[in-house]
């Protein structure tokens, strides 16, 4: 998998899919002036296993919610989406079909068209969100989901390069929770993925969809990341004709009843 991930032919399509739209920006248009000596040298360093992810950009922004991005250098997110390019099929069909946040053929517009089906059906719906999820994602718990499905150990290692990168970017933006099983040591574990990279996003729906507990009865079913603050009793506890749904920026939850 790696050779092909360090393929001339992936590292162009990567670096077709990060320009989309962004070709006018200094970075990219620096990148594609010397575009065959740029792949080449990128190719090189990951085969050499010598490549280093440079510094991230971080600003504000407010959507309306205030947040920290971190852009990656365009050569980076060349490296993220050749990654992507090879990786992302593998955990698509593990991801739940209501889930519809960054992922080929969903969206915003198919989004809403499900609400609409849900909201024919059930009388409440709980919006919620899943507090600090980006600056919380704990990276040997990611790492440890991802090397489930993918066994190539180069894979891994560049997983791990770009993890290393983001690590502590947003440390301000986490307040730390402690679990069950955690002990002191724990407030020094890495986590956190930087809003802003592609892999981030994707990241996101495969350590919410590896860190879950689900079930179904004859009416539907739940589905509940075990680190979640809302129990099950909760969800239990709810109307009939209840529709629950968590909107995280990864991935909708529902408890049809």
């Amino acid at each position: 998998m790696y050779a092909e991930l360090c393929s001339r032919d992936n590292l162009l399509l990567a670096y077709a899919k990060a320009s989309r739209g962004k070709r006018g920006q200094p970075g990219v248009a620096a990148f594609e002036r010397r575009l065959e000596d740029h792949v080449l040298d990128l190719q090189q360093a990951l085969l050499a296993q010598t490549y280093q992810p440079g510094r991230y950009h971080s600003f504000y922004i407010h959507d309306p919610k205030h947040r920290l991005i971190s852009a990656a250098p365009f050569r980076d997110r060349v490296v993220h989406h050749a990654l992507c390019n090879l990786i992302e099929p593998i955990f698509e069909r593990g991801f739940i079909a209501d889930s519809f946040a960054n992922r080929v053929g969903k969206g915003t517009h198919r989004a809403l068209d499900r609400c609409q089906q849900f909201a024919r059906r059930y009388r409440y719906v709980l919006q919620c969100d899943l507090k600090q999820y980006f600056p919380s994602i704990d990276h040997a718990l990611l790492s440890a989901a991802l090397a489930r499905k993918t066994s190539d150990p180069q894979v891994m290692w560049l997983v791990g390069q770009i993890l290393a990168s983001g690590a502590g970017v947003l440390s301000e933006a986490y307040d730390m929770v402690y679990f069950s099983g955690d002990d002191l040591l724990a407030f020094h574990r890495p986590r956190g993925l930087p809003i802003g990279n592609l892999t981030s996003q994707f990241w996101a729906n495969v350590n919410t969809f590896a860190n879950y507990e689900g079930g179904a009865g004859s009416r539907g079913g739940w589905i509940m990341p075990k680190r979640a603050s809302l129990s099950k009793t909760a969800v239990n506890k709810m109307p009939s004709g209840f529709c629950g749904s968590i909107f995280s920026s990864s991935v909708t939850y529902r408890w049809p009843r």
